[in-house]
């Protein structure tokens, strides 16, 4: 999967003049958190966030009044706070790629690039949203959680035991356990027979079942009061 398929397109920009108050006001009418810059002729030459906004304006605890504040924060241009130069990603990346990079160098965002014009914007959010959807988030059926050798063929092994008690695999993932000497295979399908699919499960030589239940378990919790 490209980034081209899971980003954000034409998304909002700013100028390197751009005010610190008028890019909160674009943040907030938008709904968005971070803003690319663009120069006069439209190059990508920076990106500011919503928390380098935040670290730039007064502290609440200031003596400044209300009128020297919105003075200060009008006069603060984004060219003074922006993060330059910006790291950015063709649009023709890979998601895992991209994926990794951001967590490589612990940025929530890519600037997307078809050569030097800016198409795009790649998130944490978007990479979130795509794992979900990978992982068959929402959708209804069996959560099946499998240790398994690392050897060849036991993928097919294990497919087919689904297959055999009439099971639809809606997604399927592959991870490495913990001490990364054997495979971890994530599985959520819709359709089989349960006793016969755990039973099928459970004769396969090396396969141990570490999970094995309905989704629609998971909560979210809450804690504290309301205010």
């Amino acid at each position: 999967m490209k980034v081209k398929q899971r980003m954000t397109p034409n998304p909002i920009t700013a100028t390197p003049k751009t005010t610190h108050r008028e890019a909160v006001e674009l943040m907030e009418k938008h709904r968005i958190r971070r803003l690319p810059i663009l120069d006069k002729d439209g190059r990508l030459i920076g990106i500011v966030s919503r928390e380098d906004l935040l670290s730039a304006a007064p502290s609440p605890a200031t003596s400044l009044s209300i009128y020297e504040i919105y003075t200060l924060l009008d006069k603060l241009t984004l060219d003074q706070i922006m993060t330059s130069p910006v790291l950015a990603v063709d649009e023709e990346c890979s998601l895992a790629g991209a994926a990794r990079f951001m967590v490589d160098h612990r940025i929530g965002c890519l600037p997307v690039m078809r050569g030097e014009q800016l198409v795009g914007i790649i998130t944490e959010t978007d990479i979130f949203r795509t794992f979900v959807e990978i992982m068959g988030g929402g959708e209804p059926g069996l959560r099946i959680d499998l240790e398994v050798p690392d050897e060849r063929g036991v993928l097919a092994r294990v497919t087919e035991a689904f297959a055999e008690a009439g099971g639809n695999i809606v997604s399927l993932t592959t991870f490495h356990s913990e001490d990364r000497s054997r495979g971890v295979i994530s599985i959520k399908e819709r359709g089989a027979d349960e006793a016969r699919l755990r039973a099928a499960l459970e004769a396969l030589e090396g396969v141990e079942i570490v999970e094995f239940r309905p989704s629609g378990q998971d909560r979210l919790l809450s804690f504290g009061k309301s205010r």
